[in-house]
């Protein structure tokens, strides 16, 4: 008789409750059969003295399970509560394939307040946002082309954006630098995952600069986004948020001959405002006045642009560990499971409250969507209960994408997540044997990265060598576990 996923996790539950008293050592470290080609078992290294090897400060915890009967193999720390970092979009996830469903769509339409009369629309015309993470400036460019095919020429009030379908997130994470361009603001109308591409060149003893939100082969200018170069040593950016405008400096000596990065937006609806009224522009259509805000998304429904299905949509979040993607599916999600959420932390807790009920996530607690913020905690034995509970419906592991170790005898498919002196990684191991693993690792060095200033966290002293010493583990114990269990 098959196990259900109520018979996995109670085997969890059960065996991590007879290891709390040793969380230092694993729970269990089964020895291996002996039988005449396991000399290369009895070689492998054992957890604890990869860990020594790893020279990792800080915390180590994980916990590694048979993924057909949930039974834990091996665990160390797992009940200590470490940030997930991006490992938590793994639990964002079955969140939204939940509360949405896998073909869910996203739509952003444009919806006229009047009547249309011979190609002009008698009063505003509405950009109403649904949300979407991954709308671009090719999409606004096809609602143009639309518009312009439904034969509208003018409009004779005023172009309007509409972004309540979300609440407005200033920022993702409060703690980052201003520059960083994966903290953006979060609202129900995203453009360009709500970054502004900004690029310099050096001309004689100035520079030329430009702000644009480039998309495939269109590169409409902004106005909304300004950047001024100035002399001074430091800070190499600063920020101020303006009426409806982002305003920078950035410091002329920190720029070299050329060169481009994304900057954040902080009012992403005017933001995909203004560049809908360009490419509309560009299409015969005109609208005047700078870009207002709706206050409902009312109207006649003139074109509208649906979003690909949520399932590809959250594996390319994955494969890519998009920010923004992770927070505005889960808001949606939050949303579509009660009453409305005004914070990420609101909306986070309400995920955190649906992991503990669904699938026995204990000790899980969320303030984003993401894993940026380093104040999100998770537990290696509660993202392996997360693993295990995701085979019920399949959906989480052909969304993951391989994890390349040095032994090709196994294959790995995993979430990563990186933050500043914390890395950690969740999926599952398969093997040429007929059991499959599932597992998580987390790592973190928490009082050395909450030293650290605002302007060390983007590049810190010894950052690169701590992640890197993290991975050398995690690659280690992935290739201990496929060696002992899967062969």
């Amino acid at each position: 008789m098959g196990l259900t996923r109520r018979d996995i996790l109670a085997g969890l539950g059960a065996a991590a409750a007879t290891g709390a008293a040793g969380a230092e050592a694993p729970l269990r470290v089964p020895r291996p059969p002996a039988r005449g080609t396991d000399m290369s078992r009895a070689a492998v290294d054992a957890a604890s003295s990869l860990v020594t090897r790893s020279g990792l400060s800080g915390q180590v915890a994980y916990a590694v399970a048979d993924a057909g009967t949930g039974e834990i193999l091996e665990s160390r720390n797992a009940g200590l509560p470490l940030p997930p970092a991006s490992t938590a979009k793994a639990l964002t996830t079955l969140y939204g394939l939940d509360k949405l469903g896998p073909d869910h769509r996203f739509e952003t339409r444009l919806l006229a307040t009047g009547p249309v009369q011979d190609g002009r629309i008698m009063g505003d015309l509405v950009l109403a946002g649904g949300g979407d993470p991954v709308l671009d400036t090719r999409d606004l460019m096809e609602l143009a082309a639309s518009l312009k095919e439904a034969g509208i020429r003018e409009v004779g009030g005023q172009l309007k954006v509409w972004t309540g379908a979300l609440p407005g997130i200033y920022e993702i994470d409060g703690e980052q630098p201003d520059h960083v361009a994966y903290n953006p603001a979060v609202s129900g109308l995203n453009l360009n995952f709500n970054r502004v591409h900004f690029g310099w060149s050096r001309e004689g003893s100035s520079y030329q600069v430009s702000m644009d939100a480039r998309a495939g082969r269109y590169i409409p200018g902004v106005q909304m986004a300004r950047m001024e170069v100035v002399d001074r040593r430091g800070p190499v950016y600063t920020y101020e948020q303006g009426e409806g405008r982002d305003d920078w400096t950035v410091a002329r000596g920190a720029l070299g001959q050329s060169g481009a990065r994304w900057l954040p937006v902080r009012h992403p609806g005017l933001y995909a405002g203004e560049v809908f009224q360009v490419l509309a522009r560009s299409q015969g259509i005109m609208s005047r006045g700078a870009v207002g805000i709706a206050g409902a998304p009312e109207g006649r429904e003139l074109a509208v642009r649906r979003s690909a299905e949520l399932q590809p949509i959250l594996m390319g979040m994955l494969e890519h560990s998009t920010n923004l993607t992770a927070e505005a599916t889960g808001l949606g999600a939050a949303l579509s499971d009660g009453p409305q959420v005004a914070t990420l932390a609101a909306s986070a807790g309400r995920m955190s409250e649906w992991l503990a009920a669904r699938h026995g996530l204990e000790a899980t607690a969320l303030e984003d969507h993401s894993g940026l913020g380093d104040d999100s905690r998770a537990t290696a034995r509660d993202m392996v209960r997360a693993m295990l509970a995701s085979q019920e419906e399949g959906r989480l592991r052909p969304l993951l994408k391989p994890f390349r170790i040095e032994d090709r005898r196994f294959d790995v498919a995993a979430k990563t997540g990186t933050l500043n002196f914390v890395s950690a990684l969740t999926g599952f191991v398969s093997g040429p044997g007929d059991r499959d693993l599932a597992f998580a690792i987390l790592t973190g060095d928490l009082p050395r990265r909450d030293a650290l200033t605002v302007a060390e966290r983007e590049r810190p002293a010894g950052g690169r060598r701590w992640i890197g010493a993290s991975k050398w583990l995690q690659r280690a114990l992935l290739e201990r576990w496929g060696a002992l269990y899967t062969l």
